[in-house]
């Protein structure tokens, strides 16, 4: 039906080319390639719809002739009646005496098998220290880690790259002083 060979297929190709133009080509493609998934989205769920319709009628003219067949089976072969099952009877002398077994007794041990020990709970202990020292702790923060400082450009020589800028000194700027003292 549409059976598009390869020069068939750049036959329509060129002419594609020389109809839309280069610059709309891309658009048309993708139009057209969502009209052809849409057809084959179709095509494919109404496929789906007749083999599922297909399925059950083979599934129900199975039914029937396995409901035949078992209607013939049962015909030739009837089933017979099931004796009743014996009642057991026992005979208990009433002026017997109930029988007493001892009890086994229960230690919780498994012969052969030995008990995983309990482990101990740990409890807490108070450090030394924290029992002589006031109820208030100061939060003491670590020193900080020194850090290795750049040569400056006055104090010492650093090889400078070529194009580039010596690197300046680094100043630290003074702490700000909050609005009511400064006014003052």
């Amino acid at each position: 039906m549409l059976d598009f060979n390869a020069p068939e297929f750049v036959v329509v190709a060129i002419v594609a080319l020389l109809v839309i133009g280069p610059k709309d080509l891309p658009k048309a493609m993708r139009f057209v390639g969502k009209w052809f998934g849409k057809a084959r989205a179709v095509t494919r769920q109404f496929r789906s719809g007749f083999d599922a319709m297909v399925r059950e009628a083979e599934l129900a003219e199975l039914e029937k002739q396995w409901a035949e067949e078992n209607a013939r089976i049962m015909s030739e072969h009837p089933p017979a009646a099931l004796p009743a099952p014996a009642a057991e009877v026992h005979h208990v002398a009433e002026d017997a005496p109930p029988v007493m077994v001892e009890q086994p007794a229960i230690t919780g041990e498994t012969p052969g098998v030995s008990a995983p020990k309990p482990k101990p709970k740990r409890t807490r202990k108070a450090p030394a220290a924290a029992a002589e020292a006031p109820a208030v702790e100061k939060i003491v923060k670590p020193a900080p880690k020194p850090r290795a400082r750049k040569a400056s450009a006055a104090g010492a020589t650093a090889p400078v790259e070529a194009g580039k800028p010596a690197a300046k000194p680094r100043t630290r700027k003074p702490d700000a002083v909050p609005p009511a003292e400064a006014a003052e």
